[in-house]
């Protein structure tokens, strides 16, 4: 943990000296990177500014304002060994404000849930009036965008499926189609909506799923889908494995497996 803060002191010393050494020649041409060393110096300086800028943003957008004059300040009396805190001191004062920015993370994070709640229950709320919008004992909500004839899957079968994701703002999470390759994965391994609707299908169909939160990712979220995100789905059956009998190889499902 110590030799983390330390590396967080230095880099801000180096953010701060490029920050000061800017200053004093406002009019200096950019650094020019002629020989392999000073492409090396430069890149690492370039690295560590840019890290420092992501993270002064993020103190930033959280309620915590650091005072970069006095970053500075700390830089060039510590560059000097003219520091005013002890090792010590400055190791405790940089855990507080660890401390100070993972409490802000903690409570964005909490009323974020709230909200995403209460807009992911608006907007079910607004969808299940609509015209052809079905919805299920659970809460899923779905529409049929084309009908198939095909077979219908059961929760242990192997599906193969088209599909794009979104959050309710209309944000992109996640798609297939933009993959260039359909999915596979046996239907009782995904999230609870995707169990439950798909299964509604018929090979060749065509649906639009809503999904609850608590049928989705609930309070965890999942990668770049926050917590209790109401999820979009537009999903394509393509084709139906049969799981196979206890004793039995798998069999492919005798139906028009494909969409057309």
């Amino acid at each position: 943990m110590k030799s983390l803060f330390k590396v967080s002191l230095i880099a801000l010393g180096m953010t701060t000296l490029v920050a000061c050494q800017q200053e004093a020649a406002e009019e200096a041409a950019p650094a020019k990177l002629e020989t392999e060393a000073q492409k090396q110096a430069y890149a690492l300086g370039s690295s560590v500014g840019s890290f420092i800028a992501r993270n002064l943003s993020e103190h930033e957008a959280l309620g915590i304002t650091l005072d970069r004059e006095m970053v500075k300040s700390g830089f060039v009396e510590g560059l000097a060994s003219s520091g005013q805190l002890s090792d010590q001191e400055i190791q405790t004062l940089l855990q507080g404000l660890d401390g100070q920015l993972n409490e802000a993370r903690t409570a964005k994070a909490e009323q974020l849930k709230v909200e995403n709640q209460e807009k992911g229950a608006a907007y079910l709320a607004d969808y299940a009036k609509m015209e052809g919008v079905t919805a299920t004992e659970s809460g899923l909500l779905y529409e049929v965008l084309v009908a198939g004839e095909g077979v219908k899957p059961k929760a242990e079968d192997t599906v193969t499926v088209h599909y794009t994701g979104t959050l309710i703002d209309g944000t992109k999470f996640d798609s297939s189609l933009d993959r260039g390759q359909p999915a596979v994965f046996p239907l009782n391994r995904v999230i609870p909506g995707w169990t439950e609707g798909v299964q509604l299908m018929n090979v060749g169909s065509k649906y639009k799923f809503v999904i609850p939160s608590e049928l989705a990712y609930g309070e965890m979220g999942a990668g770049t889908i926050p917590p209790n995100s109401t999820l979009i789905f537009e999903v394509e059956l393509l084709e139906v494995e049969a799981a196979a009998a206890p004793g039995e190889a798998p069999q492919a499902d005798a139906g028009d497996g494909h969409a057309h």
